[in-house]
This record gives structure tokens, sequence and C-alpha cells, in this order.
């Protein structure tokens, strides 16, 4: 089986690596029609997060179900089925109370930028679709591993209710699908900050009322003009960088809600202005296993189509043009087919 692997920082390569076996009896094996580059590598991919050995890549997935262990007893062979990227029991107090990410048995699932993937916790971490999907709503229902489900708990964390206006930081994939989820959600009025002409026409196409080219400050002062001086109820931060997270919570009005769903690099947080903002945070990795059956459901009926967030698709042997392409910004998100 060939598989992208990460050698050092902008160095990742297409090689050949061992076919997954069951390995404990609660495992599933899926083959994969497609598969995708994310933001979050790109953190790895630039050197930003060290590592000391070569890692395959990949945490996002859907598939055919070829082999389950003995164990597995709710997903069967021939299903198609999605996942998140961290796999979970679904039964702990933890995935109860909806927070599946924070499983006390949680594995991160890897390796799935390739033709084939060991998905541990089968049971409680895959979902079916109510029959194989068409070729067409592939893409789709891959964005729902993570990217989508991450931006629709930005929009939950950050309480976004009908009516009311949403401000979202970052025009990646999660962005773009937190302004899809506030429209999806409800939200009257949806500020999308973004400075690149093609995410802003996808940002407008997914619900987009408003766009904020500036940044920091600036970004901050033209949201409260555009609020008559009082900021928005919601902001979606999805970024994960110290003037991202500022900007969003010097965005948000008093009582106001911040859903942060980047991955955190360099944020500080001065507790003197948070204390005075009476601004409520909420985030961190998102639950997708929480959403999935509803998400399934909004893109098998054709309700919402994340997989617009894919502006690039190239067989998986051109994998390290993917990353190259989504590194420099010249695309959003990269579909891979193996």
């Amino acid at each position: 089986m060939r598989g992208a692997v990460l050698y050092g920082p902008r160095d990742v390569r297409l090689e050949e690596r061992e076919a997954p076996k069951i390995i404990e009896p609660t495992d599933a094996i899926i083959r994969l029609p497609a598969t995708c580059v994310c933001g979050s590598d790109l953190w790895d991919y630039r050197g930003i997060d060290p590592f000391t050995q070569p890692t395959p890549m990949g945490h996002e997935y859907c598939g055919i179900v070829e082999e389950v262990g003995r164990a597995v007893t709710t997903i069967k062979r021939g299903q198609f089925v999605i996942g998140s990227f961290f796999a979970s029991d679904n039964t702990c107090p933890n995935c109860q109370a909806g927070y599946q990410s924070s499983c006390q048995h949680r594995e991160l699932v890897g390796g799935a930028q390739a033709g084939m993937l060991r998905v541990p916790l089968a049971d409680g971490t895959l979902v079916a679709t109510p029959d194989p999907p068409s070729d067409d709503l592939i893409p789709s229902l891959l964005t729902l591993s993570d990217v989508m489900g991450t931006g629709w708990f930005a929009a939950e964390a950050a309480n976004v209710k009908p009516g009311t206006t949403s401000a979202v930081v970052g025009d990646g994939a999660v962005g773009l699908l937190g302004v899809l989820s506030a429209r999806q959600m409800g939200a009257e009025r949806i500020i999308a900050m973004s400075r690149h002409e093609p995410r802003q026409k996808l940002a407008r196409e997914f619900g987009a009322t408003d766009i904020v080219t500036e940044r920091g400050d600036d970004g901050v002062a033209r949201i409260q003009e555009l609020t008559d001086g009082i900021g928005a109820d919601s902001v979606l931060e999805c970024v994960g960088t110290h003037e991202s997270m500022m900007q969003a919570i010097r965005s948000t009005r008093p009582g106001g809600f911040v859903g942060y769903v980047g991955v955190p690099h360099g944020v500080e947080l001065d507790t003197h202005e948070l204390f005075f903002a009476h601004v409520h945070l909420h985030g961190g990795p998102a639950p997708v296993r929480r959403f999935l059956p509803e998400l399934i459901d909004l893109v098998w009926n054709r309700k919402i189509n994340p997989g617009k967030v894919f502006d690039l698709t190239l067989p998986l042997e051109n994998v390290a043009e993917g990353y190259r392409a989504m590194d420099e910004r010249r695309a959003i998100k990269t579909l891979l087919r193996p």
C-alpha cells in the first residue's frame, strides 16, 4: 500500500507502507475512495510542530469497511462509514456528555493519506451512511470527518442562534465551513474575515453577508463599525494564532461567545482584559462523532455541500504538490484520490 509520510519540514513523500491489519478486536479496516490534506497538517509540514521520526500523514477519512475485529458488533463489512480524527468508545462519561474527542479511551487516527486505514474502537467511532453514496457526495462526506464537524463545533461553541450576528476569523476550510454552519444554524448576519477573493466568493456562497479584509486591531474596528459599536454576538476563531484569538475576543460583544477551534500556537491570554470583556470562551478539538448523524443527514439529502472547499483534486501520488498548494495558499483544501 502506498501512503504519505512526512520526513521533515516541507518534505512529504509517497512511499510503500504496510497495509493495515486488525490489531485489536474492536478495530475495523476501511478502504478509502478519497483522502485529503488538512490545514492542521501544515503545522507539521512547516516544521512548527516538531517531530522526531518519519510520520504517516492524514486524519480525515471515509470509506468502505473491508474487515472488522471479532468484538465489533454494529459496523459491518461493505458499509460506507465516516469517523472522527479521534477514535472513541462513545460510552464513557465524556462521550455520553457529547465530548467524544475527550473520550477516556480515545486514540488519534492517523495515516489516512493512503488507500486503506485501520480505525480503532470502530463501534464507537464510525457512523454508516444509509447506502453506499454516489461519487459526487464523497467529497462532502469526507469533510464531515474533520473540517465540517470542526466548523460546526465552532458555531455551536459560539452559541450561534437564529437572528444573531456571527463573525468568522479565518478563511481556511474550517473557517469557510464555520460560515456554512452559522448560516445553517440561523445566523442573520455573518461577517467573514478574508483577504483572498476566491475564499471571499465561497464564503458568500456559504452564507456570508459581509466581508472584512482588515486584520488585528483594524479588523476589530471594522467589526465594531459594522455592528454599531456593539460587537458580534458570536465569533468563530478558526486559525489558532495569538493575533486571531485576540481579534476574536475583541470583536465579541459583552456577554457574547467565542468558539475557538484553531489549534493554539503561541496564544497567550491577558486575564485582566478577558475579565473585563465579559466574553464566554469555549472550544477545543471538535467532538465530531457527536455531530456525524445530523451532518450525514444534511449532506445525504443535499441540504449542504461542504465538499466545495476542495478546490484542488490530485492523485495521491501527487500528494507533495497538494501540500505545497495549500502551504502557498494556492488551494483552500486538496482532495487526493488513491
